[in-house]
């Protein structure tokens, strides 16, 4: 679930981890949340708080059209002007390092979610985006469901929008991904979807956090689907 001032890098990441890369990362990503379970069980929509590190100091950004990648831009220029005021306010902003950790923390807060893996998915999201996922958990537990999904790929991940308030950062962040989806019932049977027909899905993740503060994790303060 989650996935992440990327974050997310981080728990959020969530990219995704291995050993010295997985240090690494738990302390960017400290929790990013997608919402979805899969084609046939959305995950609970929230306006609270998932959560995502901070990136390495870098200059402020620019992002003259020059340099920008046209191909695969990490950001819209919708949000560019956001992108710049957060850059500003906290030079060592990377829009690069924020989108990788997003979809680290995609893939670390889906698979968490679909095993229901509450422990994990309790350093990765806040309290009230914790709460919204243990009761989808439950709900599925008490259906006799268990999820059998599989992220394929993450075709595109770009910031969308951004804004700053005082100090106050808010983040959106737009991802295009296939994911497998199976549903099976208490004895194993498939009972929805199918692990060689990928769905696309199109989720949208804010994250917010206060900027130059001690803490230099984004949360998860909303989740939604384009």
């Amino acid at each position: 679930m989650l996935h992440v001032e990327f974050l997310i890098g981080g728990r959020v990441v969530y990219v995704v981890l291995l050993a010295l890369v997985a240090g690494f990362l738990a302390l960017r990503l400290y929790a990013v949340l997608g919402k979805r379970t899969g084609h046939e069980q959305p995950l609970p929509r929230t306006a609270e708080e998932g959560q995502i590190a901070g990136p390495a100091q870098r200059p402020a950004i620019d992002i003259p059209s020059e340099r920008r990648d046209t191909a695969n831009p990490v950001v819209d220029p919708t949000a560019e002007a956001g992108v710049r005021a957060i850059a500003q306010a906290e030079p060592g902003f990377s829009p690069e390092q924020f989108v990788d950790g997003a979809k680290a923390a995609y893939k670390m807060i889906l698979e968490a979610f679909w095993r229901g893996d509450e422990e994990e998915l309790s350093w990765l999201v806040d309290e009230d985006v914790r709460s919204a996922f243990a009761a989808a958990i439950a709900q599925r537990a008490e259906a006799g469901h268990t999820l059998d999904n599989k992220l394929v790929g993450i075709e595109r991940a770009i910031i969308s929008a951004a804004s700053v308030d005082g100090r106050n950062a808010r983040i959106t962040v737009r991802i295009d991904a296939d994911i497998a989806a199976v549903t099976r019932d208490g004895e194993g049977n498939v009972i929805a979807g199918s692990m060689s027909d990928a769905v696309e899905t199109h989720d949208v993740w804010t994250f917010a956090r206060t900027l130059k503060g001690d803490d230099p994790n984004w949360k998860l303060v909303e989740t939604d689907e384009d």
